[in-house]
């Protein structure tokens, strides 16, 4: 009965040689111990040189290790005292957008093109899309609904080019994943997105079915080219009631 746990300490003080570089794997243990509670937030890990004998590595793949740790925000450390684990704040906590449409990303989500035009670009689009004030745009509007409640409503602005398939593949759209989903849809290589709170006007608590002035969140997107040239601009609103972001504070 005493054999099976000295065993198992000895296999995990063992540098494992495969699934990944030693320093990588000794980050994973030291990871697992913290969020086992082996080590509490707070407190300093053993010496180097007690880690180095325990785990067979030199002080430059232990070193690594701690690295890759300190990288991830799980310790840090004091010159001249040693490495410490880091109590979790709020501020550690990772959000990832994907959440947002992880249950409207089947193909039960229904679209609705609601409007497709072609319109003269103001002086807020023409700046969003690096055009001149006046050239042509193409606009369109959309409806998301899943089981026939409106969820989405999502306007954008569209480069308006005839050597361009941007707006044909557009406006052939059928699931949420051609509009949120990389690996589904035909999306554009680079872009940047921002994510803040909003209250619907009247024109999307119309479309979305809701108050005026509800709550939503609001997610604004410039899709760029190859090129980084800006093609598209636009932002999804989302009922506040059916859209959330949720996040884990310590260690996995």
């Amino acid at each position: 009965m005493t054999e099976e746990p000295q065993a198992q300490a000895a296999s995990e003080r063992r540098p494992p040689e495969a699934g990944g570089p030693a320093h990588a794997r000794i980050a994973a243990l030291i990871r697992r111990r913290v969020a086992d509670g082996v080590y509490a937030p707070g407190s300093k890990l053993p010496p180097e040189k007690q880690f180095c004998t325990e785990f067979g590595v030199s002080a430059m793949t232990l070193r690594k290790a701690l690295a890759t740790l300190a990288h991830q925000g799980l310790v840090h450390a004091e010159k001249g005292r040693g490495t410490y684990i880091r109590s979790m704040a709020l501020t550690d906590t990772v959000f990832r957008l994907r959440q947002l449409g992880n249950d409207w990303l089947n193909d039960a989500v229904e679209i609705r093109l609601l409007a497709a035009s072609t319109a003269k670009a103001g002086p807020e689009v023409a700046k969003m899309l690096a055009v001149a004030p006046g050239d042509r745009v193409v606009y369109l509007r959309r409806l998301i609904l899943k089981d026939e409640v409106p969820g989405m409503y999502h306007v954008e602005y569209l480069v308006s080019d005839v050597r361009q398939p941007i707006v044909e593949s557009q406006l052939q759209l059928t699931s949420l994943q051609g509009v949120l989903d990389p690996a589904r849809g035909r999306g554009f290589p680079y872009g940047h997105v921002k994510l803040r709170a909003a209250c619907l006007d009247d024109e999307a608590a119309r479309v979305l079915q809701a108050a005026p002035g509800s709550p939503a969140l609001c997610l604004e997107h410039v899709f760029e080219n190859s090129d980084r040239r800006p093609m598209s601009w636009g932002w999804f609103l989302m009922r506040g009631d059916l859209f959330q972001l949720t996040g884990r504070l310590g260690p996995d």
